[in-house]
């Protein structure tokens, strides 16, 4: 849409057709240039808009992409769930687990940058509908997983918030930047720092299902409430 088009927008559904305009750019320049990378003025451009303009829908970028990693997870959600009805025990449901995130390297990168940049210069009510869809997500698909596994519920929303922690700090490790990844291609020794994302991440998830039961009477462990997210 144009941005004269913009400017003529008044009714509601106008309105929205903005947020979404705004929200699909934010994930083209993501999806380009990586998270890290895009400014809001690389989002107003790519959307038509002044940066003005976006501020009436957006307080800053970092509203924006946690508004897009809100809908990455709920994306994960629809796409693993179904999987993990499907499984036969824990090895499949870790497995389902972590295939269908490293198929959503969009969410990845929104992962690793949640804590670090994503929930900072943000607004309380963005942060709070932020984190109630997160609970929700989170809750929901530790339900499914404690339904094919030998988790309990709790257990389960535990291990799929550590299962979205471990796919952010990994894809960072696994997808390293130029020099970075100069310095592995000239150094076979310093390549092994570099995990190769799947199989890391089925491994450390199998590893976490395995061990969560066995601290389920453990008074201290289970005194805090929430989950690591």
């Amino acid at each position: 849409m144009t941005r004269s088009a913009f400017l003529r927008a008044r009714r509601p559904e106008h309105k929205q057709q903005r947020r979404e305009a705004i929200l699909a750019a934010a994930r083209d320049c993501a999806r380009a240039s990586g998270v890290r990378a895009v400014s809001l003025g690389a989002v107003a451009e790519a959307a038509g808009l002044a940066k003005s303009n976006i501020a009436r829908y957006f307080g800053t970028r970092e509203e924006i992409y946690l508004e897009l990693l809100t809908e990455e997870w709920q994306r994960w959600a629809g796409t693993v769930a179904p999987r993990l009805r499907a499984a036969h025990g824990t090895t499949e449901a870790m497995t389902a687990l972590a295939e269908t995130l490293v198929d959503q390297p969009l969410f990845c990168d929104l992962l690793s940058h949640v804590s670090t940049s994503l929930e900072h210069n943000v607004s309380a009510p963005a942060a709070r509908t932020f984190k109630h869809a997160l609970h929700d997500n989170v809750a929901a698909m530790g339900a499914e997983l404690a339904g094919v596994t030998d988790l309990n519920d709790r257990e389960g929303g535990e291990l799929v918030a550590m299962a979205a922690g471990l796919a952010g700090n990994l894809y960072r490790a696994a997808n390293p930047p130029p020099v970075l990844a100069q310095v592995y291609a000239e150094d076979p020794e310093l390549a092994a720092a570099r995990p190769a994302l799947l199989p890391t991440l089925v491994r450390a998830l199998s590893a976490l299902a395995a061990g969560l039961p066995t601290l389920r009477n453990e008074s201290v462990l289970n005194a805090g409430e929430g989950y690591l997210v």
